[in-house]
């Protein structure tokens, strides 16, 4: 009998929506799939209608090293420490065919543990550089999934493990590209969606209101503005807008951000990989505020991956100002056919596949499991 394939992913919106894919994509092909995860992982999986809050989930725990004092470092080893033994016992009860592992710190105590313990590994890599705890894991995986053709930062050794398969998103967000893009016309609704990642981003939050409050007054009732906002920028925000007689949608976290792609004109947000990959495959433009201080100035790679063919605009931080931000607006309010060309080209940048590639990554290693060994058992055992 195959064991089940598990998923290692926590913490952010970034790692867990290209998991919620791919276990959808596996659940359909009647694989037994089972999300390990961090406390974070899990509030946010239990709160939403997807695959991953209806599966079978494991909690570890796990800590973070990077960014930390001397102290926070300590505690964050020894949290991880922890995981690795609490996922080495897990995964010795589930007795996995497969483990797959999203990056970030949340997966590294089991990909730590499936590595020690023989199972059969793969890595999926979001960004358009390899992170730190996929670089720590990548000599140690037996397969290495990449969004992007030149991901950075992997090893020359590295290499002949890699297969290029994009980055799987929601089947919600690819049925949004079947649907065409709402080209906005001269004198009617103009629809932002405003995105800061799981989490909100402050700046845009700080610019995007001040900058749409001081468009000309023929323009301000077009707008319809939808916009994700940290709890503690809220208030202020809808006060903001509220004052300037705006039509607005805000809230801390969209459960339904698919739907409110199908009828955004133009998106403006952080250049996460999710949010990235999800306008890219709807086919929607943007406006990317890449973060600068992500590891490695990954964020800036995976704007460029997504402007450079044409699907949009990129500004990075210091030039995003208010007046920057009201003359980009009122340039494409002005001349919408700019928008419906970076939306075609948009789409040229989206992988609607990339969730059945990695499927098919992930159900060659267990092919290859069964042949080896006959059975579900690990192919081979570590010293820990």
């Amino acid at each position: 009998m195959t064991g089940p394939v598990i998923l290692a992913a926590g913490g952010t919106g970034g790692h867990l929506f290209p998991a919620e894919a791919l276990a959808g994509e596996l659940m359909a092909r009647g694989r037994n799939v089972i999300l390990v995860t961090d406390a974070r992982g899990d509030a946010h999986t239990a709160s939403v209608d997807s695959p991953l809050a209806r599966m079978e989930r494991h909690v570890v725990r796990a800590g973070t090293v990077s960014g930390q004092s001397s102290f926070g470092r300590i505690k964050g080893l020894i949290e991880l420490f922890a995981g690795f033994w609490q996922a080495r016992a897990l995964l010795g009860k589930l007795n996995p065919s497969v483990v797959v592992g999203f990056g970030g710190y949340p997966s590294l105590p089991t990909m730590m543990a499936a590595t020690r313990r023989g199972t059969p590994s793969v890595l999926h890599e979001q960004n358009a550089v390899l992170g730190r705890v996929n670089r720590l894991l990548a000599p140690r995986v037996d397969g290495i999934a990449v969004a992007f053709a030149d991901t950075a930062k992997l090893e020359p050794g590295d290499f002949a493990k890699v297969k290029v398969v994009g980055n799987p998103v929601r089947a919600a967000v690819r049925a949004v590209r079947g649907k065409p893009y709402p080209a906005p016309q001269i004198d009617g609704a103009f629809n932002i969606l405003i995105l800061g990642g799981s989490q909100g981003a402050t700046v845009l939050s700080d610019i995007v209101p001040a900058a749409l409050c001081q468009l000309p007054d023929d323009l301000k009732p077009r707008l319809h503005v939808t916009q994700q906002c940290r709890a503690e920028d809220l208030d202020r925000v809808q006060g903001i807008y509220r004052d300037a007689g705006l039509q607005t949608d805000l809230a801390t976290f969209f459960d339904d951000v698919p739907a409110r792609l199908a009828e955004t004109h133009l998106i403006i947000s952080r250049a996460g990989a999710s949010t990235v990959s999800e306008a890219a495959v709807a086919g929607r433009p943007a406006l990317l505020v890449p973060y600068p201080h992500a590891t490695d100035d990954h964020q800036t790679g995976n704007a460029k991956a997504f402007v450079e063919p044409g699907g949009g605009w990129m500004a990075p931080q210091p030039s995003f100002t208010k007046d920057f931000v009201t003359n980009i607006i009122s340039d494409l309010m002005a001349h919408p056919e700019k928008l419906t060309v970076a939306a075609a080209n948009a789409l040229t940048v989206g992988r609607a596949d990339s969730a059945p590639r990695l499927a098919d990554l992930v159900e060659s290693f267990i092919a290859e499991g069964n042949g080896a060994n006959g059975g579900n058992s690990p192919k081979r055992e570590e010293a820990a």
